[in-house]
């Protein structure tokens, strides 16, 4: 009998250790998968030209090289763009973060008339890509108004009094102002599916000891919600960081540096070209290493704060 069960306790025991090494198994080739093209970036914006022509040369360089990195900078303006892009990307995703809080915890607590209507316009701003209505919103910053009044008191006054806003940060601050800009609708259902899930009963209180619901929502309500914030902030430095279209479309100059890495290889000069014919492809891979290391630094600080958000927010995919 006692045989029996010490038997059954080594397999047991070596079913669970072949267990745990075919799921560390899937997880290093997962981590190999994802790994695999930062790694590969890193190694070969290091290689010279000599190294690039060597069939022999896969992975270690024979000599490390930093010319790639001077010649990216260059063509990338780095230190410009770089200023460009907190200008113009950060700033509006800061802005987001805060406003989509505002918006969708109106949504998940208060009744009101008309928010059916607006829960209608924020799906419509999941679901209507930017091309579809960039037209009109060109012609809208090129010619700012509200409700037509503007335009009214220039034709009366025949002065044009509508002021333009194309090739200036308010193109992108005034939309994350208003919850309209990039993804904010997906922001907006981010936070009011969280803020539905929190206890009222912090908010009644909250409320029985004289706070508004301003100060409420400032002192209770968006420091307890810590996950959705962590998910939303993550979200929209990465995607306004990368978004390169509303960039190109309403500002002529000073890009930041996703248009500049989309635009690399009119930003070459005819020397630096001459001298790359062989290596350009090494280029172009400094250049895309140089445009996301801001961004590894700053999921590397968030990583695991957002990883355990995701669960609480119920985002997959």
């Amino acid at each position: 009998m006692t045989k029996n069960i010490n038997t059954y306790k080594l397999k047991r025991r070596g079913a669970a250790t072949l267990a745990s090494i075919a799921r560390y198994l899937i997880l290093i080739a997962f981590a190999y998968i994802l790994f695999y093209p930062f790694l590969f970036m890193a190694v070969n914006s290091f290689k010279s030209t000599a190294d690039w022509l060597d069939p022999t040369v896969m992975w270690i360089p024979k000599g490390i090289s930093f010319t790639n990195y001077r010649i990216a900078i260059k063509a990338l303006n780095y230190v410009s763009s770089l200023g460009s892009t907190f200008l113009n990307q950060v700033a509006s995703a800061l802005i987001s973060f805060f406003t989509c809080a505002v918006v969708g915890y109106g949504l998940a607590r208060f009744e009101f008339r008309g928010k059916k209507i607006l829960i209608a316009f924020m799906i419509l701003c999941i679901l209507v890509p930017d091309p579809m209505i960039v037209v009109a919103s060109y012609d809208n910053f090129s010619h700012l108004d509200f409700l037509g009044i503007l335009g009214l008191l220039s034709k009366l006054f025949r002065v044009e009094l509508r002021p333009s806003v194309v090739d200036t940060p308010l193109v992108f601050w005034l939309t994350a102002l208003l919850s309209t800009g990039l993804k904010n609708g997906l922001f907006i259902y981010i936070y009011m599916q969280f803020f539905k899930g929190l206890p009222k009963e912090l908010e009644e209180a909250a409320w029985m000891d004289g706070a508004g619901p301003w100060k409420t929502f400032l002192r209770i309500v968006l420091p307890s919600s810590g996950a959705a914030a962590i998910t939303v902030l993550v979200f929209a430095v990465v995607w306004y960081w990368n978004d390169f279209y509303q960039a190109q479309i309403y500002l002529s100059g000073n890009f930041p540096i996703s248009v500049m890495l989309a635009n690399f290889k009119s930003n070459l000069t005819s020397e630096i070209t001459k001298q790359f014919t062989f290596s350009l492809g090494s280029l172009i891979i400094t250049s895309a290493f140089l445009s996301i290391l801001p961004l590894l630094a700053y999921f590397l600080v968030m990583q695991r704060k957002f990883v355990q958000s995701i669960s609480t927010c119920g985002i997959v995919g």
